[in-house]
């Protein structure tokens, strides 16, 4: 396993989207405006981020 991690911090609110873009930040777990976290850096991730990436700030 690589351990490789990636800092995911929600910076758009989710009010106006859809259910599943709103799965996807709870999936992630960001439950707020400004809320990071730290999760690894996997494919699954990666494509959870792309879904989602006009609401997030994402840092290496």
């Amino acid at each position: 396993m690589s351990g490789k991690k990636i800092r995911v911090t929600q910076v758009k609110s989710e009010i106006g989207y859809d259910r599943k873009q709103r799965a996807t930040l709870r999936g992630l777990g960001l439950r707020r405006m400004h809320h990071s976290v730290e999760v690894e850096d996997t494919p699954a991730v990666r494509g959870m981020v792309k879904k989602i990436t006009h609401l997030l700030r994402v840092e290496e």
